[in-house]
């Protein structure tokens, strides 16, 4: 019998669910709560979840925030149609795995070293981790679930994760875009009105100037940028 995974707190340094027998899902399927179910049910879950409980928010990692090739681009018009259709949802980004000390700021982005920071600061008790790299996005949920009665919610490109409450996995546009029809339906369900728009913009980041912008200023990730001698980058358009 493999344990129930449910939001905390749990306390500190809870036992991975992995050692208590969850176990990641097949292809076609999620994990609710760390049984494995349909992938349906799994998000009428999870679509409750950002539809029903306190300032539900999305946290987009690298892998969607860096326009690296065509699928991550489409990946993040997926996410943030998805976004539109959550009443008041925010997005607190999480661009940079770097360590930033002494402090964060919680409202400007979420950091995996500090992950529970920034939920208990902002009240969030139900969130989206997407295009965050699983050896991270592992570390950020265990302490979420540790120290937060936050609601977690994994749509993982690969196989998943089993600290979050619903894990969706093989999430690209195409299946991030059936998650949001999905939550339309179920907001239509609760009868819950809302005219889709983005939410608005996070007054905390720091101001960028578009039009000055150049690879340079990239440093160290200006290779992800430039195409590779033979290498072709499709538009996403």
């Amino acid at each position: 019998m493999s344990m129930e995974v449910v939001p905390g707190p749990a306390g500190y340094i809870p036992t991975p669910p992995a050692f208590e027998g969850v176990e990641l899902p097949p292809p076609g399927k999620a994990l609710l709560y760390g049984k494995i179910v349909d992938e349906e049910t799994a998000m009428r879950e999870a679509a409750k979840a950002m539809l029903t409980r306190r300032n539900p928010t999305i946290f987009p990692g690298p892998l969607v925030l860096w326009g690296w090739n065509a699928s991550a681009m489409e990946k993040a018009k997926a996410v943030l149609e998805l976004a539109m259709e959550i009443p008041n949802c925010r997005i607190i980004p999480m661009p940079d795995y770097r360590p930033k000390y002494p402090k964060i700021d919680p409202e400007a982005e979420i950091n995996p070293n500090h992950p529970n920071l920034t939920i208990l600061h902002n009240k969030i008790e139900a969130a989206i981790f997407v295009g965050i790299h699983c050896h991270y996005a592992n570390l950020s949920l265990r302490m979420i679930r540790a120290g937060t009665n936050c609601f977690t919610i994994a749509l993982c490109a690969e196989m998943g994760h089993e600290d979050a409450m619903v894990s969706l996995r093989d999430q690209h546009a195409e299946e991030i875009r059936r998650f949001r029809d999905v939550l339309v339906q179920v907001r239509e369900e609760l009868g819950i009105k809302w005219e889709p728009k983005l939410p608005p913009e996070n007054p905390s980041l720091p101001p960028e100037n578009y039009e000055t912008l150049s690879v340079v200023d990239y440093g160290e990730y200006s290779y992800l940028l430039i195409p590779r001698r033979g290498e072709h980058i499709t538009e996403s358009e």
